[in-house]
């Protein structure tokens, strides 16, 4: 009886260990194919963002473009065994953004298993700073920026910038003054008040250390940084005109100063013909005050928003209105290009109804983009701004131009991007007075329709388990 009895504990000992090792087994290999099942998901992940690099427009994984997933692949290990499958399904951008959904499930091979990523992925566009200059820019006392500046030559900033402030130079020759080399991005402003003025300041040159600013620069201050490749902010002015005759609005060349275009909440826009500006006064030094003649200005018509964004103006063009719920590109050139160059011009506000990234408006100009004579004295634009040959800003207007010289405060919501020499306002008080420009991280990933982008690889921009 004893050995009996001590037979049966024993068997009863073993049964338990056996079990708990059979257990401990099917555990292990539950874990090993669920983290297989992760790893199948990821390579889902990766293996689309490899494809979108050499497809770019293609959304539905090499098949037709009516087809809607998911697509299945099957994967194998270096042996050429096969370890288990990753479904797509994919979602292609909205009108105007770059962002790509892409959903991968994993299975991992004799399981069912099966674990999900989901990923955005997306290019970002050239609005990837507040203002981006290929030139010496000034931003002046009164300034206040919010988001990233960047230009390929020296900053002057005498403002307040709440972002980081770079250059691509160590070191420059401000062309406002005489004297030797300050740095990249430096200011004229005292710790204690006060301005250094139109001179030389020797505790912003090398080889001082750079002081710290924060007064000034918020997030600081970066220089030598790389260069923004310029030419890429060269929008493809043919394509647009192409697009715009195909699916958009092409308006041929007036025979008179450009077009007018008035944008309405209702997703509409009127345009009427400019055949006449008003005169500058006596003594005005500025060749043009950019301002209509109210007499002077023929009504064409009212036309429904493009479907696919796009407005292509082969002439001046003056800009005006609010948008709602839309993506619009509004294009401004003479093809081919010469010495020709067509500017836009806002005189008026020109608004957003949404700030959450539904409404995006693009000027793009051959020339510049301005503000003139008869802007408003308190006027927002609410767009991003490039101006491709020429620069973003206002003439300069003596007060013998007439009250319009001299203006209390401009607010751009968007982002600049100008070929050469920013500004809105002078040293000897014309202009604008107050500037604050304010950047919309809306347009880093969803930019206007065909608004240039800063590169050609997609990025991923957010990623969950889900």
């Amino acid at each position: 009886m004893v050995t009996l009895i001590f037979a049966s504990i024993g068997i009863l000992l073993s049964s338990a260990i056996i079990t708990w090792a059979v257990s401990g087994i099917k555990q292990a290999n539950t874990l090993f194919k669920r983290e297989q099942s992760f790893y199948l998901a990821e390579s889902g992940i990766e293996y689309y963002r490899w494809h979108l690099a050499h497809a770019p427009l293609d959304f539905t994984d090499g098949h037709p473009a009516t087809s809607t997933g998911p697509y299945l692949h099957n994967q194998y290990d270096s042996d050429g065994n096969f370890i288990g499958t990753f479904s797509l399904m994919i979602n292609k951008p909205i009108t105007g953004s770059t962002i790509v959904t892409v959903t991968s499930a994993g299975t991992a091979a004799s399981s069912t298993l099966k674990r999900t990523i989901e990923a955005k992925l997306a290019i970002p566009s050239l609005s990837k700073y507040s203002f981006v200059a290929n030139d010496d820019m000034r931003f002046g006392e009164g300034t206040e920026v919010f988001g990233p500046i960047h230009s390929n030559q020296g900053i002057r900033f005498d403002g307040l910038a709440h972002n980081i402030v770079s250059s691509a130079l160590a070191s420059y020759d401000d062309p406002d003054h005489t004297g030797g080399k300050e740095f990249g991005v430096h200011t004229h402003l005292k710790t204690s008040g006060g301005s250094y003025g139109e001179t030389f300041v020797s505790t912003e040159a090398p080889p001082t250390a750079v002081p710290s600013r924060p007064d000034v620069f918020e997030a600081g201050r970066q220089f030598p940084v790389p260069s923004v490749d310029f030419a890429g902010f060269s929008s493809d002015l043919a394509s647009l005109k192409t697009k715009a005759n195909a699916s958009g609005k092409y308006l041929a060349a007036s025979g008179k100063l450009g077009y007018k275009i008035t944008f309405k909440v209702n997703d509409t826009f009127d345009v009427s013909r400019v055949e006449g500006l008003l005169a500058p006064s006596g003594g005005c030094d500025a060749t043009t005050t950019w301002t209509i003649n109210p007499a002077k200005l023929v009504y064409i018509g009212n036309y429904p928003n493009p479907s696919n964004g796009i407005i292509f103006v082969e002439d001046n063009v003056w800009v005006e209105g609010k948008i709602s719920t839309a993506r619009i590109t509004v294009a401004a050139a003479k093809l081919p290009e010469n010495t020709d160059f067509k500017n836009i011009i806002v005189n008026n506000n020109l608004l957003y109804t949404n700030y959450d990234g539904q409404d995006v408006l693009a000027l793009i100009a051959q020339g510049d983009v301005l503000v003139g004579l008869g802007s408003l004295d308190t006027q927002r634009i609410d767009a991003t701004l490039l101006a491709k040959n020429g620069k973003v800003g206002r003439y300069h207007y003596s007060s013998s131009c007439g009250t319009g010289y001299a203006r209390t405060l401009l607010t751009i919501y968007g982002s600049i991007c100008s070929n050469l020499r920013y500004g809105f306002a002078f040293t000897d008080g014309t202009g604008y007075a107050n500037r604050t420009i304010i950047y919309d991280a809306n347009l880093l990933y969803g930019p206007p329709p065909d608004f240039p982008l800063a590169s050609d690889a997609y990025t991923v921009i957010s990623w969950r388990e889900i």
